[in-house]
């Protein structure tokens, strides 16, 4: 019988979604540990499920390889990171989680050496570029000076601003990150809002 020919109760689903969770929360751990290791290249999905503890058809029903794994886990992050502010109906003026984020990479340094050295920096980039472009451009339209741009230019400013977020965040790490994450958030804002305020100036 499918999994859909039945439908479970909330107490039910929320019990397989904790241990759907702990078993992929299981999976990325050890592949990040494994990565700290090892080259990327070397990695076997078998040397992830020994380090887990995971069967290999638990692996499967979840992932198709250890790069599905790898992307899997970066976009969990990247999603919960980029409409941190959004989720939880910020009242400032920011756009993005500029200190949240620069605060928990700067724990995560050595592995950004270590996803250069994967060869899976580009990844990271590629998908934080997306998922911050469309957080940023719906935390626009929650704000007044936000909603003063043209609905055609926000998604336009919203994937310049991530860009500039993400260069920014690269910078600081290779710079040995001078400079607090606060200070990089106040930094970045008040270029956002200099930029932003006079293109909504302009259309008034």
């Amino acid at each position: 019988m499918s999994r859909n020919a039945v439908r479970a109760s909330p107490k039910a689903v929320k019990k397989t979604d904790r241990r759907v969770r702990r078993t992929r929360d299981a999976l990325g751990d050890a592949l990040v540990e494994l990565m700290h290791e090892k080259p990327f290249a070397q990695i076997t999905v078998q040397h992830v499920l020994d380090r887990a503890g995971v069967s290999r058809s638990t692996f499967y029903t979840h992932y198709r390889d250890k790069d599905d794994l790898f992307l899997s886990d970066v976009e969990d992050f990247l999603e919960q990171m980029a409409s941190l502010l959004s989720r939880r109906g910020e009242v400032s003026n920011r756009i993005a989680p500029v200190r949240e984020l620069f605060a928990h990479v700067a724990d995560w340094r050595e592995f950004h050496g270590v996803l250069v050295k994967a060869g899976k920096i580009h990844d990271f980039l590629e998908l934080g570029q997306g998922y911050f472009a469309r957080a940023i451009e719906q935390r626009l339209s929650e704000l007044p000076l936000g909603r003063g741009l043209a609905p055609t230019n926000r998604a336009a400013v919203a994937q310049m601003h991530a860009g500039a977020l993400l260069s920014l965040l690269m910078w600081w790490l290779n710079q040995g990150t001078p400079g607090s994450a606060a200070e990089m958030d106040a930094f970045y804002h008040e270029r956002v809002w200099s930029g932003i305020g006079r293109a909504a100036r302009d259309r008034m």
